[in-house]
């Protein structure tokens, strides 16, 4: 019947359309900044961009391709009774083409293999060990159920010291400076994911993976955890803030430094007043 050819042609026009009506929404394309839905503030996620849109292109021509032949099949090979129900066209066996099947397989493998030679770039700079820059370590940011535990280092500039900042899912960095932070996890398997800059590296219990990123854009962004850890997995969504220039976040980090120590030194007060009460 041919109704059917009609259904997937409009099926096809749909998922056609709603591609073709993404990059112009915010809400439907690739995580951006709010104000600039169509630009991506990072180095690495531009190229990642510039992959993904490649792939989307060859499966798109593709999916029309072959789309557009089913249709025409269905259409015009419909089944077709006559008045008393018998089909009007008798089937008839075909063997295939074995020009056809060498073909569909060649095409796709060397699209496969033209993608993996593309991206070998790409994925050298924004994971090989060795492109790694050559800049001090921003933080170190152990994921742990449920929450990133980020620890910056303090004036002497080494993080393992008495004068570390700690944060919690709040993790703060310079605009156009590549950052550097060692990732580490404390329990299971968890995901390192900051979806307007392209980056996820999985946090491995036992291993401590260096993980690289910039932004040319100051402002808020997130941090997800992008691997199912448990029942809080939901929880584990941090907040990005790029600060405009390295003073300000000089100041954030000395504000924070005494607002830690302020806390830290209140402590002992607290317990040598009881200990004082408890003695008298």
């Amino acid at each position: 019947m041919r109704y059917w050819s009609l259904i997937f042609a409009i099926a096809a026009l749909f998922s056609v359309g709603a591609f073709a009506y993404a990059p112009f929404s915010p809400d439907w394309w690739l995580p951006n900044p709010a104000d600039e839905p169509g630009h991506v503030v990072s180095k690495a996620g531009r190229e990642i961009d510039a992959l993904f849109l490649i792939i989307l292109w060859l499966s798109g021509i593709v999916f029309v391709a072959t789309q557009a032949a089913m249709v025409w099949a269905q259409f015009r090979y419909a089944d077709r009774l006559d008045a008393d129900g018998k089909p009007v066209r008798p089937a008839h066996y075909f063997h295939g083409s074995q020009r056809l099947e060498v073909l569909w397989t060649i095409v796709p493998a060397g699209i496969l293999l033209f993608l993996a030679l593309y991206q070998m770039g790409t994925w050298a700079d924004i994971k090989f060990r060795s492109a790694a820059p050559r800049t001090p370590v921003l933080a170190e940011v152990t994921a742990r159920q449920f929450q990133w535990l980020i620890k910056y280092p303090g004036p002497d500039g080494k993080i393992g010291t008495m004068d570390d900042l700690f944060t919690i899912n709040d993790l703060h960095f310079v605009k156009d400076e590549t950052a550097l932070i060692h990732l580490k996890s404390a329990d299971v398997i968890h995901s390192f994911f900051l979806p307007q800059m392209r980056i996820k590296q999985d946090a491995v219990p036992g291993m401590t993976i260096p993980v690289w990123f910039d932004s040319d854009r100051a402002g808020r962004f997130e941090l997800a955890c992008a691997e199912l850890c448990g029942w809080g997995h939901y929880k584990m969504r941090g907040e990005v803030v790029v600060h405009e220039t390295r003073e300000d976040f000089e100041a954030w980090q000395a504000a924070r430094l005494a607002e830690q120590g302020r806390s830290q030194v209140g402590e002992p007060e607290d317990d040598d007043e009881t200990s004082e009460g408890d003695r008298q």
